[in-house]
């Protein structure tokens, strides 16, 4: 008996019931009735869970309650009472569906918005720092295109500390800048402010935004507009770092050539 016990638990078990909920019921169908205490008894848990897991077999209408406390007791539904619970586990998984079908265009667009590279703007000369700041947060070399003159020029009094703090927290950079005589006095504190720095000539390739790349962000200083921006995407900032890469290499050039 107690094996063929132990197969119906198994079975009902894998109908979704739980252990405990399979051992009230199986001692509460060999009882008949009993109060919570007798069937707690009988299914071998104590009685605070047996309280629990008979209230759980009776929101599935598997068990009834009669009497009040402290003579209350419950009954065990006829087992076909199983399959109508099944049944209505059936219809209600088939109305879910459904439902979820309804609102599956919403929740992929979220999807796609959450996998969407995140772009962040920042408004004025706070702006413009705050996305600097960003840039100190780099695990690995900058990649930078930079026309000193309009640096200096947007934020004099922030930069010289910026670089400091970017050296002190040994973040190199690889910056292309304009040749100008501003880029050539800055390209001078190259070592202690661990720079390397490539020079193209200005009247061809003068730039004024200063774009940075690292890590997965590409961050770009609009110093006419006052305004900052950061994009926050491993595709397009892998993309970006092998572009500069072609734009190094020929500034290398330019710049090799300009010295001879």
């Amino acid at each position: 008996m107690e094996n063929k016990n132990t197969q119906l638990k198994l079975q009902l078990q894998s109908f979704g019931f739980s252990e405990k909920e399979t051992d009230v019921y199986i001692a509460l169908l060999e009882l008949g009735k009993g109060t919570v205490s007798k069937i707690s008894l009988q299914a071998g848990i104590n009685r605070t869970t047996g309280y629990d897991i008979l209230g759980s077999l009776v929101s599935k209408k598997l068990v009834t309650v009669s009497g009040k406390e402290p003579k209350q007791e419950h009954s065990a539904e006829p087992p076909t009472a199983i399959t109508e619970y099944l049944k209505r586990r059936v219809s209600e998984t088939e109305t879910y569906i459904k439902e979820a079908e309804k609102i599956l265009p919403e929740l992929t667009l979220l999807h796609t918005i959450e996998n969407r590279p995140k772009i962040r703007f920042y408004e004025g000369l706070e702006g413009l720092q705050y996305v600097y700041e960003d840039t100190l947060t780099s695990s690995e070399t900058i990649r930078a295109y930079a026309a000193p003159d309009d640096v200096q020029r947007t934020l004099p009094n922030y930069f010289p500390d910026y670089f400091k703090r970017r050296a002190k927290k040994g973040i190199p950079i690889r910056a292309i800048f304009p040749r100008t005589p501003t880029a050539e006095e800055r390209q001078s504190h190259d070592i202690e402010e661990k720079r390397d720095t490539a020079f193209v000539p200005a009247d061809k390739y003068y730039f004024s935004p200063e774009i940075n790349i690292y890590d997965n962000k590409i961050m770009i200083a609009s110093w006419r507009e006052k305004l900052g921006i950061t994009i926050e995407s491993e595709e397009i900032a892998d993309a970006m770092k092998k572009i500069f890469e072609l734009a190094w290499a020929e500034a290398k050039r330019l710049d090799a050539e300009t010295k001879k």
